[in-house]
């Protein structure tokens, strides 16, 4: 059998690893900076947790789990025999593999509500899945970098993940922009427009925009049923260059109203801060999922060819669907997988995240061998990450392996070397060597 994994999965090697981990380590130290708490849920949940949470699009994506056992002993009969694979579904999967990590949060909020002191700061650094064609960017198994704060109307936490987004970048050198619009000031463009009812839809179209371009968006919309007259308005609207614009368009929409006020009160609070990477109002930021109510972002490089590096928003009770009402929380996420692309294609991870391997030892025949191992325990006690080549083989195949390995230093342990207890240690950089006693080389590669 030929080995392969499933699409849109990936492996990495320990190179990509540690450059993996360099990035979860940046983002979780902003994370702790601004007081936000660790928490982690399971890969699997209800399939009833997860469905009607995402909109049409995202619903479709949920990656299912069947029932134990003989999953067809319970299925729909009519639903099998009909190949109905919609009505097929809850009656063979229960469970389902997490979409992404907003949802599950708010159901933990919910469990765990007279645990948590309000408002509750967490982040969670997770795989989520998604049942999405793969591309470049996009895969069906990922990591998100969370952020959420639950239980305060306050804009001060919106200002809060901004800063966030920008501290994070700018300690991983990447330029960004950041965007963001609000989901009210979209809903008073559709209450204006008189399409209302069809809000979802015209949200949905709005978010393709960078993929379909505006008559692609404008076809969307005349085949969701929004009339031509109101997709004119909407332009027009979306046209706007700052939230002052949308002042008298919306003026006679309460809720539009509303989210104009809110992005001008979240440029104030960013007035007083020192960002790095800009920070802009873009109307047509929709975001697709239906949860959010109030302040989105979305975050793009601006040096690479990607789509979204990360996103997030308001959901005024997204606790509610689990039975606690009138709880709002704001977060964002960042798109791990996309980062990593990114600053590999810009060449930004620094050098230390290579091998952290120090030194090896190479030994040159059986006695020297179990001399060598005895210095390697030394070196190990001394905090020194060292490993000893497992024989004695010829120096040129150990010295294959050193370099392979990259180690920065070699000891290379003959007879003369061990009755002398002058060791030969050589810079694998420069190639330069010289004969010195183990406490000193300990000493050389602590400085």
């Amino acid at each position: 059998m030929k080995p392969s994994i499933p699409k849109g999965t990936r492996d990495f090697n320990p190179s990509q690893v540690r450059k993996r981990n360099y990035l979860f380590d940046t983002i979780r130290s902003v994370f702790e900076l601004y007081g936000y708490q660790p928490i982690e849920t399971p890969t699997m949940e209800q399939l009833s947790t997860l469905t009607g949470k995402y909109g049409e699009e995202g619903d479709k994506l949920l990656f299912k789990v069947l029932n134990n056992g003989d999953f067809l002993a319970k299925a729909d009969q009519e639903a099998l025999v009909a190949g109905d694979s919609v009505r097929l579904a809850p009656s063979i999967a229960r469970r389902g593999l997490r979409y992404d990590l907003t949802v599950p949060f708010a159901r933990f909020v919910v469990m765990y509500q007279h645990e948590l002191p309000f408002p509750f700061k967490r982040y969670q650094i997770q795989p989520v899945w998604r049942a999405d064609r793969p591309q470049k960017g996009r895969y069906q198994e990922f990591y998100q970098c969370d952020v959420d704060v639950v239980g305060s109307d306050s804009l001060l936490y919106e200002a809060e993940l901004v800063q966030i987004y920008d501290e994070v970048f700018a300690r991983l050198g990447l330029r960004v922009k950041i965007k963001l619009n609000n989901r009210k000031v979209l809903a008073g463009m559709a209450e204006v427009a008189g399409i209302s009812d069809r809000f979802v839809d015209m949200t949905v179209a709005i978010d393709k925009l960078d993929k379909i371009g505006w008559e692609g968006v404008q076809k969307e919309m005349a085949d969701r049923g929004i009339p031509a007259n109101a997709v004119e308005q909407i332009a027009a609207m979306l046209g706007a260059s700052s939230p002052e614009e949308l002042r008298a368009p919306l003026a006679n929409s309460l809720l539009g109203a509303k989210g104009v006020e809110e992005l001008e009160t979240l440029w104030r609070l960013l007035a007083s801060c020192e960002l790095t990477n800009e920070v802009a109002f873009d109307p047509t930021l929709a975001r697709g999922l239906s949860y959010y109510t109030g302040c989105i972002f979305e975050v793009e490089a601006k040096d690479a060819q990607m789509g979204s590096i990360g996103g997030g928003g308001r959901y005024d009770d997204l606790t509610g669907i689990f039975g606690l009402s009138g709880v709002s929380g704001v977060g964002v996420s960042f798109g791990a997988e996309r980062i990593y692309d990114v600053m590999e294609e810009l060449a930004l991870f620094p050098s230390t995240t290579g091998d952290s391997l120090q030194l090896i030892f190479l030994a040159l025949d059986e006695a020297t061998f179990d001399y060598a191992f005895r210095c390697l325990q030394q070196m190990r006690r001394a905090g020194i990450a060292a490993e000893l080549y497992p024989e004695p083989a010829k120096m040129k195949k150990q010295m294959k392996y050193a370099n392979a390995r990259q180690a920065p230093y070699v000891v290379i342990i003959g007879s003369e070397e061990m009755n002398s207890g002058r060791l030969a240690l050589k810079n694998m950089v420069s190639g330069e060597q010289q004969q010195l006693e183990l406490e000193r080389i300990i000493e050389l590669i602590q400085e």
